[in-house]
């Protein structure tokens, strides 16, 4: 996804990524899985990818941004996104993975998370989501479109922090119901999400949501 990178700065990386230990990553899964903790997803300005079943969610609103980063090397970097945002979303099968090329000895190795594959979904509040692509089939409810980003007030407004024109292009919408969800995404952040049934693994190799 990024740069290559020779010896150590690439296990520091990977150190970063997989970082905290298995013990304390077993302990926050299941602090998220109760919906105890709040949720901020940023691969190093890695792209990860997230699919689900379905996605619905009160309260949308979407604006555009830049999202700063670093490269796998260190180098800084910035990339234009569009913020999906939501008051509250349920998530049903939910998958989510970043894979880290070029590791010495092992070559990719691939982070996978799955959850609210059974009969409880994921779910989300104050639901803030950086992406560069998506597909899905979506319906909206009382939607409004052009509105400046500062006056949409359906969702939970400009996420802190987030470099964008407050008088830019921005859309809302009382209700949002993706399905067959699709997307490459550079952060994702939550005030708080449950993972429910959540499963997360990680492989050799090159192993995506899609």
């Amino acid at each position: 996804m990024e740069s290559q990178v020779r010896g150590g700065t690439r296990w520091k990386r990977f150190a970063v990524v997989m970082v905290p230990s298995v013990a304390a990553t077993a302990a926050i899964g299941v602090a998220l899985a109760q919906g105890a903790l709040a949720a901020s997803f940023s691969v190093s300005g890695q792209q990860f990818k997230v699919s689900a079943d379905s996605l619905v969610g009160h309260g949308f609103e979407q604006y555009g941004a830049i999202d700063s980063g670093y490269t796998l090397d260190g180098k800084k970097t910035a990339h234009p996104v569009a913020v999906s945002a939501f008051n509250d979303a349920t998530i049903t099968n939910l998958c989510q993975s970043v894979v880290t090329p070029d590791i010495p000895l092992l070559g990719s190795v691939s982070l996978i998370l799955h959850a609210g594959g059974g009969k409880d979904p994921v779910e989300a509040s104050k639901l803030y989501i950086d992406l560069d692509d998506l597909s899905a089939d979506a319906t909206f409810t009382n939607i409004d479109i052009g509105v400046a980003a500062r006056d949409a007030n359906k969702g939970p407004g400009i996420k802190s922090g987030d470099t964008t024109n407050p008088n830019g292009f921005a859309q809302q919408a009382e209700k949002a119901e993706l399905t067959g969800v699709k997307q490459t995404a550079w952060a994702t952040t939550a005030g708080t999400f449950k993972l429910s049934g959540l499963k997360m693994s990680v492989q050799t190799g090159t192993h995506e949501c899609y």
